[in-house]
């Protein structure tokens, strides 16, 4: 099993940028892959961004696409989302997210807690 924490969330104007972390334990970081999900109040949560176990393959929703980017360190058992040109769309609950078998859309086995993004217009 796999333990997730995030962190980097907050308040952001629209336009500015946000730096989230995902730090994991437990099990060995560099065999899952990873993504990030969001959830915006009233609503389904949502993909946003994959990356493979190596960190050699991406993967984003159309709607970050440009102005997202995923990066692990595994050294550091950590996964990063740097978000770039925030939008009041952006906002929500953003969630990190692990597998050993599936990337992309998943579905994924392990989940963290969520750090709350606000973006204000």
């Amino acid at each position: 099993q796999v333990q997730l924490v995030e962190s980097g969330g907050g308040l952001v104007q629209t336009g500015g940028s946000l730096r989230l972390s995902c730090t994991a334990s437990g099990r060995t970081f560099s065999a899952y892959n990873m993504a990030w999900f969001r959830q915006a109040p009233g609503k389904e949560r949502e993909f946003v961004a994959a990356i493979t176990w190596s960190g050699s393959s991406t993967d984003y929703a159309d709607s970050v696409e440009g102005r997202f980017t995923i990066g692990r360190v595994n050294a550091k058992t950590t996964v990063y989302l740097q978000m770039n040109s925030l939008k009041p769309e952006d906002t929500g609950v953003y969630y990190c997210a692990a597998s050993q078998l599936r990337w992309g859309r998943g579905p994924f086995d392990y989940w963290g807690q969520g750090t709350q993004v606000t973006v204000s217009s």
